[in-house]
């Protein structure tokens, strides 16, 4: 019996429909919500997402700014670029878009983006926030992951879920997000030992370690929950995710696509949060003002 296919295009349209929604609102009273994302490479599927991310962003009436540095930028121009956009009010959500020129590290850049204008929740204050429950942007991939099992009224309170990769964009926030569910969570890693040993007990499994065919169906239960997070570009130009497509439908009660599962979520969040964004920062500067 194959796996059900849980595809997010519905629930991607949905989370559209309501940024748009809400910006709409934000327009009435005068304010456009407004998306930097800055751009340091010539990698064509980068620039290809981005501009998905600026069409979809129009649409919804959300104004995008590309801000393009090139593939020569170096550190401190990226760094000085997200500085002034943090600093820029008429500017309400910066995303960094990797990858970046070699020899400029991410994680040495994002502390300049205003966490309240972290809508990818880079910012490691935005990532500590999120473990102790203060309100922050939490990665939308990871968001995507829980809006995902929510959609599809998939439990996780009192579960073994088990995700598989430990990366700050995926990972760690999704680990977090799951523990505020009551999920009982397990992280599993290159150093963890064999995959099996975790997830064949396990209800949901959340595979994010960017490889193609990790997981397996000889790797989990027939009644497993299959959320697949990986994006892998192969030879061809196809993309797969981290799960054995054909093996894990073969076994699992439940299956995200790739593409169509969770990264059409992602981008649909992106958008939602900059509107939540635009206003919040709408509501701090009247309260500046009434002092």
């Amino acid at each position: 019996m194959s796996a059900a296919l849980l595809s997010g295009k519905a629930l991607a349209a949905l989370i559209r429909q309501e940024a748009a929604d809400q910006a709409r609102k934000l327009e009435a009273d005068g304010l456009r919500p407004t998306l930097a994302v800055v751009v340091a490479t010539d990698d064509s599927s980068t620039h290809w997402y981005v501009r998905s991310i600026e069409k979809a962003a129009e649409s919804a009436g959300i104004n995008c700014r590309i801000v393009d540095l090139g593939r020569d930028a170096t550190g401190p121009v990226v760094a000085s670029v997200l500085k002034d956009l943090s600093a820029t009010r008429s500017v309400h959500g910066i995303i960094l878009q990797t990858p970046l020129p070699p020899g400029v590290r991410t994680d040495e850049l994002v502390g300049h983006i205003a966490p309240e204008k972290d809508i990818d929740g880079a910012n490691p204050l935005s990532l500590g926030r999120l473990a102790v429950g203060q309100p922050s942007f939490a990665p939308a991939t990871a968001r995507a992951v829980v809006e995902l099992l929510d959609h599809f009224d998939i439990p996780v309170a009192g579960r073994n879920v088990v995700v598989v990769g430990r990366s700050a964009v995926v990972g760690k926030p999704l680990s977090l997000l799951l523990l505020q569910r009551d999920a009982a969570v397990t992280v599993c890693h290159s150093r963890s030992g064999p995959l099996e040993k975790y997830t064949r007990s396990a209800d949901v499994v959340i595979v994010a370690a960017g490889r193609a065919g990790l997981l397996t169906g000889s790797h989990i239960s027939t009644d497993a929950v299959v959320i697949d997070v990986g994006t892998n570009v192969l030879a061809d130009g196809s993309l797969v995710g981290d799960a054995d497509n054909a093996s894990v439908r073969g076994t699992a009660a439940a299956l995200t696509p790739v593409p169509g599962g969770v990264g059409s979520v992602t981008t649909s969040l992106l958008l939602l949060h900059t509107v939540e964004a635009a206003r919040e920062q709408s509501r701090s500067l009247v309260r500046e003002a009434v002092g």
